[in-house]
């Protein structure tokens, strides 16, 4: 039985992930710091899906202290390690690129250092859409230029690459690492977009919207972004000498406005809008080119934004149905 190391496993992606896992009969140790972003409750209602596996583990634990780290991974080998744990969210990082440059790049040498260590071979890394900027071509394509970022959250992930590179060139380590795109889906992070909009919609409350409602994002269901991380496991366990870089996204860039609307028909209510400036750190839209990832890996997303979104709806009134 291969056994998969999940970071960042109490969260939104990590959770879906694990159960996955399991159900596809892999050994899933998790580890999650339950950083205060956003409720420790929420994470642990994520974790309840699945905390009683007889083949999962789990330990609380920040990446960023070394020691404890080597502590836990003193006697755990696993095949693979997919690291999804970090701080996330473009606005806050401007607040504090202090503790995105520990939970994000600090985080991310440690593991490192612990797989040079142990001579655990393979990872799959979270990286972000963020690391486009405001790239004027459309869709990204992974050999594009990404050094320009426009957030420190941005900055953190273009880091954690080039770091990652770094330890495949020096110590032959087999890293993929994949940028994700806008993931929604049930479980959603109560601070992003989708989530925050149903919740005014559902409390009769006015929409802030951020420009004219012409930006745009590739949204990614998150089934379609485990089925990715899965392939992308399955690739590092099959392939040596691997240094990748795959955009795992929707490759169909929804504008804000049309998303709003479409929450608002799938929830049967009328939105009001609340229209303000744009945001620093927002970028103008966000498409990705998925030819590599089809090709490396078969990747194929199924969702249609709109499916997606019926499928948060029902997560969230079933959720909150007694609230």
């Amino acid at each position: 039985m291969q056994t998969v190391l999940v970071t960042g496993c109490a969260g939104f992606i990590g959770s879906h992930l694990c159960e996955s896992l399991l159900n596809k009969g892999f050994r899933v140790i998790g580890i999650d710091n339950f950083d205060p972003f956003y409720s420790r409750v929420v994470k642990e209602q994520n974790l309840l899906n699945f905390i009683g596996h007889p083949y999962f583990s789990f330990v609380e634990l920040d990446l960023a202290d070394k020691d404890d780290l080597a502590t836990f991974m003193s006697d755990k080998s696993p095949d693979v390690i997919v690291h999804l744990a970090g701080k996330a969210g473009v606005r806050p990082s401007i607040d504090d690129p202090a503790g995105y440059i520990r939970a994000n790049i600090t985080a991310t040498q440690n593991i490192l250092d612990i797989m040079k260590e142990k001579g655990i071979r393979k990872m799959a890394f979270a990286s972000s859409s963020s690391v486009y900027g405001n790239c004027p071509e459309t869709p990204f394509r992974e050999d594009m230029d990404v050094s320009n970022p426009v957030s420190p959250y941005a900055f953190t992930k273009k880091s954690c690459e080039l770091i990652n590179y770094t330890y495949h060139h020096l110590y032959q380590l087999d890293i993929l690492n994949m940028r994700f795109f806008t993931v929604f889906g049930p479980r959603q992070r109560p601070d992003l977009a989708i989530h925050k909009f149903t919740r005014l919609l559902r409390n009769n409350e006015p929409i802030p919207m951020f420009g004219d409602g012409g930006t745009a994002r590739d949204y990614t269901f998150v089934a379609d972004t485990v089925a990715g991380i899965e392939s992308a496991i399955d690739y590092l366990l099959e392939h040596e000498n691997v240094y990748e870089t795959v955009n795992l996204g929707n490759n169909q860039p929804v504008l804000l406005r049309d998303m709003i609307q479409t929450i608002a028909e799938e929830a049967g209510v009328e939105p009001v809008i609340n229209q303000l400036p744009m945001q620093d750190g927002d970028v103008n839209i966000t498409y990705a080119d998925i030819f590599r990832a089809n090709q490396l890996l078969g990747y194929q997303p199924k969702t249609s934004f709109r499916e997606g979104i019926k499928q948060f709806l029902a997560w969230y009134d079933e959720v909150h149905r007694d609230d």
